[in-house]
């Protein structure tokens, strides 16, 4: 008798995967965040996409994309999503926390083509507003069942002091006058953007049961999709379409971030380095003409050749670490399609 073919898992798309993450997060979030006192909660849930400004309800979703991670990586150990829930809902806590401190040091008008809580509310607002999501993200996982109660909130809390690190290290780059190497900036964006998304993967591996081995490699894949994500974050924050990235255009070149592919160009040995370097070295706010020449010495010096090698590397690492877990394969199918979604946003 012949043998049954394997079952090939059906493609899911990017949006399709998303999408059902955040459909199923979104009762457990909305759960959490209830038991914040109502005037902080007006401000979550407008920051969170539930309401508009006047407290209606709306819906302007974020892209739920550590919950995904979360979810998936408990399923690619062959446990159920359903435990893992706590910690997806934790790090969607944590991600958007930090989203509020971020438009606050970035002093950002806009996000997903909305005013900001700080541009609407005040700082103080989204400072408090980004303080109760840090809590409520520690108070979900004290709240879960073992392991997330005790291995994974440790993870937890120690990868968001690791993400306080990267933000503080990015703000402090900006300043610096002397030379930010690729390898700092690497280090910065490792510690302020992949320190969550790998940690998500982490403790989906934990919730699902995983030996250290399986979660050392889901661990290691969200780590090189964090690397994957900044460096996508960066080439939009100056080539990006504001209809797409809800944010103006050019506005990292105007605050002088050292972002990823910025620095591999102020490190590069050649002509539109230099002029560059000039171009960030003066203090007053950059005109539109010197914000399009900066972005096109950014290009010529190489800094946008090199972050989009860059992201193909550690998409080229990620996906062997993904294999490595001896994941199941609806799973990592699904988690592979998201890694390709993040290193290739800019295309």
């Amino acid at each position: 008798m012949a043998s049954q073919p394997t079952a090939v898992p059906r493609a899911r798309s990017a949006g399709q995967i998303l999408a059902g993450a955040a459909r199923a997060v979104e009762p457990a979030l909305r759960q959490a965040v209830r038991h914040l006192a109502p005037p902080i909660r007006r401000l979550t849930d407008y920051h969170l996409g539930w309401t508009d400004a006047e407290g209606r309800p709306a819906a302007v979703p974020g892209k739920a994309l550590r919950p995904a991670l979360v979810l998936l990586a408990c399923q690619a150990i062959g446990g159920r999503a359903a435990q893992a829930l706590p910690a997806a809902v934790a790090a969607e806590l944590v991600h958007n926390a930090s989203l509020l401190h971020d438009d606050v040091i970035d002093n950002d008008q806009l996000r997903r083509h909305r005013p900001t809580i700080q541009a609407l509310f005040g700082t103080p607002a989204a400072i408090l507003a980004g303080d109760a999501l840090f809590f409520l993200a520690v108070q979900t996982m004290a709240q879960a069942p073992a392991p997330l109660c005790s291995t994974g909130l440790q993870w937890l809390t120690a990868a968001v002091q690791e993400l306080i690190d990267g933000e503080y290290a990015d703000t402090t780059l900006e300043q610096r006058p002397d030379p930010v190497s690729p390898s700092e900036a690497a280090a910065m964006a490792a510690a302020k953007t992949g320190s969550l998304i790998s940690v998500s993967c982490a403790l989906g591996a934990l919730a699902g049961g995983a030996d250290a081995q399986r979660t050392t490699h889901l661990r290691d894949f969200g780590s090189h999709l964090g690397q994957c994500f900044q460096l996508a974050d960066d080439l939009l924050g100056i080539w990006g379409d504001p209809a797409v990235t809800g944010k103006p255009r050019l506005a990292d070149l105007q605050a002088r971030k050292k972002s990823l592919p910025v620095t591999a160009a102020l490190s590069a040995d050649n002509a539109p380095a230099r002029e560059l370097g000039a171009l960030y070295a003066t203090s007053r706010p950059m005109g539109s003409d010197e914000l399009e020449r900066a972005a096109h010495l950014v290009e010529a010096a190489g800094g946008r050749d090199w972050a989009i090698g860059q992201s193909r590397h550690h998409l080229g690492q990620a996906l062997e670490h993904l294999r490595a877990a001896d994941p199941e394969p609806a799973a990592e199918a699904d988690l592979a399609c998201l890694a390709r979604l993040a290193a290739d946003r800019t295309s």
